[in-house]
């Protein structure tokens, strides 16, 4: 069973109208979505360093090829 946002299920179980049983699965699903968003998040982080450490490499290797045709 996924976790539930508290503050959401209280404020859809009070609501007039909206049955217990309707408003625990709503709240789950929010749940749901807010963990696919934070994995999401952390497969952009792992992404954006592996970028900035090819462009490091790339210009590392510029830098040293061009340095080397200099010398020639």
């Amino acid at each position: 069973m996924a976790l539930r946002m508290g503050a959401l299920y209280d404020a859809l179980r009070h609501a007039p109208g909206i049955p217990e049983d309707a408003a625990r699965l709503a709240a789950e699903e929010v749940a749901n979505y807010d963990n696919r968003i934070g994995r999401i998040e952390a497969d952009l982080t792992l992404l954006k360093w592996m970028v900035g450490f090819l462009l490091a490499l790339g210009l590392a290797h510029f830098w040293l090829t061009f340095s080397l045709l200099g010398r020639l």
